[in-house]
Parts: structure tokens; sequence; C-alpha cells
């Protein structure tokens, strides 16, 4: 009998060594209000993930930002309202040489990633450019959606992943003292790491 639990003990560690922690990537981005974890769903969002994930590994988020917020008060008032935070190593002058490759846009349309509170999705001007700024959505944002009514040639935006814990966070950052859509100062990215 305790040769059988062994043996058994034996299998459920070789087969648990050998099966992925998560079915999705998992990242973990660190900041001086805490941490959160982002869920990415790359069977929906192959590219944005992949490329997402591409920044991570070669580290272009250490020592960067959240340094942008949409809110209710510092909107015009004639234009379709958003609420969220914004990061990445725009505000990180040291890096603006980094070679970024532009990531193919995957519309929400496309992947089935509508940006509800909490969703994490790539910045961009023109479909097809976005590469290191994001975004991650504070409430539901349909306006981002394909079709939505936040960008003029209605593509959307292409969403990829959500947080899954530090929502308190997220709300945390988003409330931080603000100054024509910029925080002030910027709230701190530690890292991004995969977990």
């Amino acid at each position: 009998m305790k040769l059988r639990n062994f043996f058994a003990a034996i299998l459920l560690i070789i087969t648990s060594c050998g099966s992925p922690k998560y079915t999705n990537p998992h990242v973990e981005i660190q900041t001086r209000f805490g941490d959160m974890e982002v869920e990415l769903y790359a069977d929906k969002a192959p590219k944005s993930v992949a490329a997402f994930l591409r920044n991570v590994d070669s580290e272009y988020y250490v020592n960067s930002t959240f340094y942008r917020v949409l809110n209710q008060d510092n909107q015009p008032s004639d234009a379709p309202k958003a609420t969220l935070i914004q990061g990445g190593i725009w505000k990180s002058p040291y890096k603006d040489t980094l070679v970024r490759r532009p990531i193919p846009h995957e519309t929400t349309k496309q992947t089935g990633i509508l940006h509800k509170d909490g969703v994490i999705s790539l910045a961009r001007f023109e479909p097809g450019t976005a590469s290191t700024e994001f975004f991650i959505c504070v409430g539901d944002q349909p306006g981002f959606d394909f079709g939505g009514g936040n960008n003029p040639d209605k593509q959307g935006y292409a969403a990829f992943g959500k947080v899954i814990k530090g929502l308190d966070i997220v709300r945390k950052i988003y409330n931080c003292p603000e100054d024509d859509q910029h925080f002030d100062p910027p709230v701190d990215i530690y890292t991004i790491k995969r977990k």
C-alpha cells in the first residue's frame, strides 16, 4: 500500500511539472501602489499578446510609468467620454531609441474581447501603429470597441487581456492627482514580468 502511494505521488509530481501553470499567460504589473495580475488572451488576440510579451521579456517596462488618465472631468464636454489609465515607456526618454515593431491591429470584432472594466488594450494612433503603450479600462468602455464612437475610424482598440487581481490598485492609480490628463507626478511601474 505504501509503495503504491509512493508511485502515485511520483506520477503526480511528474505530470504537474510538465503542465503549464495557467492556460493563458499571466503577467504582473508592479507599481508603487501595489501589484496587479493580468491574464492575457493569447488564443483570442495572438498578435497583440505576442508583441506585449516581447516587450515584457525585453524589459521595456522596467522603470516605466502610468502617465495618463482619462476621467469624467478632464475631457471636452462635446466628446465621447472614457475612463482609463494609460502606461508604457512614452515618458521614459532614454527608451525612445528602442526599435519597436508596430503591432497588426486586432479589432474587438475579430477577438471578441470587449473593453469591459479591467480590460487591458493597446494604445494607438492609426490602426496598426500600436507598439509599447497600453491602457486599462476603468469601468466598461464600449466606445473603444469596433464600431464605437471614441475613435473616428471606428476600428476601436486592440483589447488583449484583463486584470484579474489588483483592480483596487487600478482604481487607486486612477484617483491620483492629474493635470490636463497627465498624472502629476507619473505613477511608477517598477516592472512588468511573467508569472
